[in-house]
């Protein structure tokens, strides 16, 4: 409710009848008092009833209304009082005298709505002039004619006489007041979002109480029990018998479990080992009793597990009301239902689906055979099968090791590094012979920057070290930060292995969407935009004593802003301890960020690598790749090879062309391991680069930049290097981003060197030459910050009290037509008001890990009653670039089982009956695999869509479903209040558009439902810049949806002007 309509409500209450003007010289009279008696005698003197409930409505309008800060004189005051007091004398006398006998008919008041109030929001030039009209002169009426003006007026208004034009004429004469409501609107606005922000600390206070709570029911009163046991120890003593049955009832029921499962992995021990050879009659009777046991086991819980007599069917009504669609089509999709793999046929062979029979097939042909050739061949005894010449190189360099070596403790790391344990192997790390001196200095400075090569421990062992040495007691955690979700996850699988606990206990990771966390954790490895967020809930970090900030030289977007803001903390929290840890040497600029902080050098490299440069360019870099990988598998000594490429795209090809070659070569050439490793790529098949090289063979390794520095792979020798490297850019004038292959630094560049001088003297393939290097090569990256779009990241400060963004110290400053750009965007979705301070919409955004505009159309569903249908979207949206596969060989196939989920509203609608086709299938891999859609994609699509409902509830939004599935035009207009910066129109060539308001020519992308059948307004998901600028995923609109949801961003006559010019809807076959 707002303030003007409380009021109205309360004079309503007091006086039975109530009217605009009156509720404006209130609010009037409320904002210029100071205090609540002198509120009182106002409220008395203009004719209220003494009573208590006056001096109630009194106390409460001075607590609601802001005062005006603003000291004038007596004589000021007085002019002002008679200002404001003026325009109801001067209306009391319009309407007795000159008021029309079609407007003098009684009416019944009613209490002022926002929508009464839409007019005061005016220009401040046009209150200007107003109150140039509307300001009378000194002494040009007493007191008392003012007074007597007003009791009239409200005299008039216990009468219930209202008069529209009456209203038109005050509004016109409204004076500094207007500004004076607005100023109290954004005010009531900042009390909305502090209490929001409230409301979600309590959420969050709340949800973490409930963790050692028993979830079984969500009965209140039941957990009210709980808590009165918890304080109640008789009662507790009295309770703990049953306790102790029912969890000695719950572990009896594990342990039947475990107990049956050892006795299958025994049964089929014996089977594989003794296959072949002749037992005793007792070992046999023994192998028969304990298939006896374990199948009468088997029957018996089969039997317990069936329901006897009649069941009840399922109710496809939920407890909402609603149908449950995929209980209802269950009968429908019954043949796509996955087979359980644990049931067998009568020959005990498991029964698989077509989906894990295929997959099978393709894990067998990539499975190592070792039984070729065991010694190493010789180049002459074989032809190249590639159509290249082999690639000269020439030694240049050579980087030398940091320090001297023991030979003889090089040979025993050699031979024996496979067989050490684990602390053996962390013994065996360099950060190690560090250890002490590295707690020391830890010890004695606040804030350190530690330099170490990646493969040097820094990142598994350095929290490990503080753990023991005691910096978690009192609760307190360590907070170790990763530039990529991939890289945290591996990190603390391996540390929770070192360390002997399961992960989520002592050690732990918290990415997007997923935090595998507890109570009792310890250590714990995110992204460094997770713990930016967390800014948001603790700005104070009063819950971690260390944070290490790891793989800082990447300079990632989020790693730029923590730098500033951990800075910050660190000044007033002298407890806090702060590591900056890069494996470049360039730590003299982190240093003097940071204070002058010390550097803390950690040796990486104990074996020199050489660099060799081709003799002249290479046209085709992914050829001449392929080529060397065969010429060292054919010509070098043993050991692996790491291939540095772009992407996935180049990755399949690099390993199409390797596995080609090797097939034609067969045997003569020992076995060759081709193990990629991308994003896409499943979790399974990524762990096969850190499996260990079968004897007599070699593995390569084709990978992203992901192994320069976040991954560490054993037993790499040789390491190739293209020198590319896949780069985003962003543009703040056009607001296109590109994805676009660049050389890589010079920094890249000796990262990936590095990789080759870890188990032994190594070498690095350059595929360019000496001279590429030193002339067309930056020296470093650029930051991120001063490359991609800052709107997020504007916002997120903002939510967290940061509101100089001129004056924030950023490492490496932003341009301020970037800052400018983020600013104007986020104040055109509502999320900032005309101050620049955040709004309760823009907080609620803030909740939302993603782009603002897609946390607006999020938000704008609950208006338009598709909340769920948006949530789904959002989802698909965060993983569309990889749910359609087209197998080279079924190119076609693929194409038309595609186009059957076209929809002609957009992609975005695609998406949706994508997914609503899956979930009515029970999110069956059948489905997937015949409708060549990427199983693992719609997992993890399922997983955010779960996230992002938590979400919405969080923010108090209720889930609901578009109450009509076949009208879109709801969904579609949530998707343009969120996305109507993207607007872009047909042109008159008919094959291209053009944005709305930049006049930027687009295309719609080659894969888009639209790219046929181009409609005359389109709303895009994103530009990007590949071989011309595209619009992917788009949806087409009506171009009166821009003016219902963003009036202030686009203008009657704007769009009016591009209609005349419009061609008619292009239909291509």
């Amino acid at each position: 409710m707002s303030l003007h309509e409380w009021i109205s409500d309360k004079l309503i209450d007091i006086l039975g009848q109530s009217n605009k003007d009156v509720v404006e010289y209130v609010l009037h009279l409320a904002s210029t008092c100071t205090n609540e008696q002198t509120l009182t005698q106002q409220l008395e003197a203009a004719e209220l009833p003494r009573s208590e409930t006056t001096a109630q409505f009194a106390h409460e309008l001075f607590a609601r209304v802001p005062r005006r800060l603003k000291t004038v004189s007596k004589r000021e005051n007085s002019k002002s009082h008679k200002q404001n007091r003026k325009p109801l004398a001067a209306l009391a006398d319009h309407e007795a005298d000159d008021e029309p006998a079609s407007c003098k008919d009684q009416q019944k008041l009613q209490p002022v709505t926002a929508s009464d109030n839409a007019g005061l929001n005016q220009s401040r030039t046009h209150i200007k002039s107003n109150r140039k009209r509307a300001t009378p002169q000194v002494g040009e009426e007493s007191d008392e004619e003012d007074r007597a003006a007003l009791e009239e007026r409200i005299k008039r208004a216990k009468a219930g006489i209202t008069d529209v034009s009456e209203s038109a004429q005050q509004k016109n004469e409204q004076t500094g007041d207007e500004v004076a409501d607005t100023d109290v609107q954004m005010d009531q606005d900042a009390a909305d979002r502090d209490a929001f922000a409230e409301r979600l600390k309590q959420k969050d206070k709340d949800n973490t109480s409930k963790i050692v709570e028993d979830r079984s029911t969500v009965n209140d009163s039941e957990q009210q029990l709980r808590r009165d046991l918890a304080n109640d120890l008789d009662a507790r003593r009295e309770a703990l018998p049953e306790i102790r049955d029912r969890a000695r009832q719950e572990y009896l029921k594990l342990r039947e479990e475990q107990r049956l499962e050892i006795l299958r992995q025994e049964i089929a021990d014996e089977e594989d080992l003794f296959r072949n050879q002749r037992l005793t009659e007792k070992e046999v009777s023994d192998l028969e009793y304990k298939r006896e046991l374990l199948r009468l086991a088997e029957e018996r819980r089969n039997i317990s597990d069936e329901t006897g007599g009649y069941a009840m069917p399922d109710d496809y009504i939920t407890e909402k009301g609603k149908i449950d669609r995929k209980k209802k089509h269950d009968a429908l999709f019954k043949r796509y239902e996955d087979v359980d793999a644990n049931k067998t046929t009568k020959g005990d062979a498991p029964v698989l689906s077509e989906q894990e029979q295929w997959e099978r097939q393709q894990i067998n042909k990539s499975k190592v055979k070792v039984g070729s050739n065991d010694k190493p061949a010789k180049a002459g005894e074989y032809d190249y099968v590639l159509d290249l010449e082999n690639i000269d190189f020439v030694l240049e360099e050579t980087i030398n090791a940091n320090e001297k070596g023991d030979p003889r403790q090089m040979a025993i790391d050699a031979l024996e590094r496979k067989r050490r344990t684990i602390k053996e192997v962390r013994d065996s790390l360099p950060v190690f012979k560090y250890r002490s001196e590295l707690l020391s200095a830890i010890e004695q400075f606040q804030v350190m920057i530690i330099v170490g090569e990646t493969g040097s421990g820094k990142t598994t062992q350095i929290t490990q070290y503080l753990r023991e040495a005691g910096y978690t007691k009192d609760g307190k955690r360590i907070g170790c930060t990763q530039p990529r979700r991939v890289a945290a996850m591996s990190v603390a699988a391996r540390v929770a292995e070192e360390v002997g606990t399961k992960m989520g206990h002592e050690v732990g990771y918290a990415i997007r969407f997923e935090d595998c966390t507890s109570d009792k954790t310890e250590i714990v490895y995110m992204t460094d935009g997770l713990l930016f967020r967390e800014f948001m809930t603790e700005p104070d970090l009063a819950s971690y004593s260390v944070i290490m900030i790891d793989e800082s030289h990447e300079r990632t977007l989020h790693t730029d802003i923590l730098f500033a803001l951990v800075k910050d903390i660190a000044r007033f929290r002298p407890d806090l301890k702060l590591l900056i840890s890069s494996a470049t040497m360039d730590a003299q600029k982190f240093s003097k960020y940071f204070d002058d902080a010390p550097i803390f050098k950690i040796p990486g490299r104990p074996y020199p690598v050489g660099i060799y440069y081709t003799k002249a360019p290479e046209a085709n870099y992914l050829q001449a790749s392929i080529a060397t990988v065969l010429q060292i598998h054919a010509s070098q000594p043993k050991g692996d090879v790491l291939v540095f490429l772009t992407g996935q795209d180049e990755i399949e090809q690099a390993q199409e062309g390797l596995t080609q070659a090797m097939k034609a070569l067969g045997s003569k050439v020992p076995e060759l391991v081709i193990c990629p490793i991308y994003a896409n790529l499943p979790s399974e098949l990524q762990a096969r680069i850190f499996e260990p090289t079968p004897e007599g063979a070699r593995k390569v390794i084709l990978a992203t930049n992901i192994a320069e520095t976040s991954i560490t792979i054993d037993g790499v020798v040789y390491v190739i290097d293209p020198g590319f490297v896949k780069q985003n850019s962003y543009n703040p004038r056009t607001g296109m981003e590109s994805l676009q292959v660049v050389p890589c630094s010079q920094a890249s560049a000796s990262q990936r060197a590095g990789r080759a001088g870890r188990i032994g003297p190594g070498k690095c393939f350059r595929m360019f030459t000496q001279h590429a290097f030193l002339t067309e090569m930056d020296e470093n990256t650029p930051p991120e910050i001063l490359r991609t779009n800052l709107s997020s990241v504007v916002l997120m400060l903002k939510c967290i009290g940061i509101n100089n963004l001129i004056e924030f110290d950023f490492m490496d400053p932003p341009s301020p037509a970037a800052l400018q750009h983020s600013l104007e965007h986020l104040y055109a979705l509502g999320a900032l008001n005309d101050r620049g301070d955040l709004t309760k919409l823009g907080r609620r955004m803030a909740e939302f890990p993603m782009d603002p505009m897609m946390a607006k159309a999020l938000l704008a569903s609950e208006k338009y009653h598709c909340s769920e249908e948006m949530a789904s979207i959002c989802a698909m949206l965060s993983v569309s670039s990889a749910i359609f596969y087209r197998p080279k060989e079924k190119k076609e196939v693929a194409d038309r089982a595609h186009s059957n989920f076209a929809r002609p509203s957009g992609d975005h609608i695609m998406l949706l009956t994508i997914w609503d086709q899956w979930v009515e299938t029970g999110y069956s891999m059948q489905w997937c695999y015949e409708n060549y859609i990427q199983y693992r994609s719609m997992c993890r699509a399922r997983d955010l869509r779960d996230q992002i409902i938590g979400l919405m509830e969080r923010v108090e939004i209720i889930p609901e479903s578009n109450p009509n599935p076949n009208d879109t035009d709801p969904i579609r207009k949530a998707i343009t209040a969120g996305f109507f910066y993207n607007c872009a129109r047909l042109q008159k060539s008919g094959d291209s558009y053009a944005t709305i308001k930049r006049r930027q020519t687009v295309h719609i992308h080659p894969s888009s439902s639209l790219h046929e059948d181009k409609p005359k307004y389109v709303v895009y998901y994103e530009l990007m810049l590949t071989s011309r600028e595209f619009m992917r995923q788009a949806i087409e609109i009506d171009d009166k949806w821009l003016l219902e949801v963003a009036p202030h961003y686009y203008k009657k006559n704007e769009i009016e002007d591009v209609k005349r010019k419009m061609p008619k809807t292009i239909k291509t076959k």
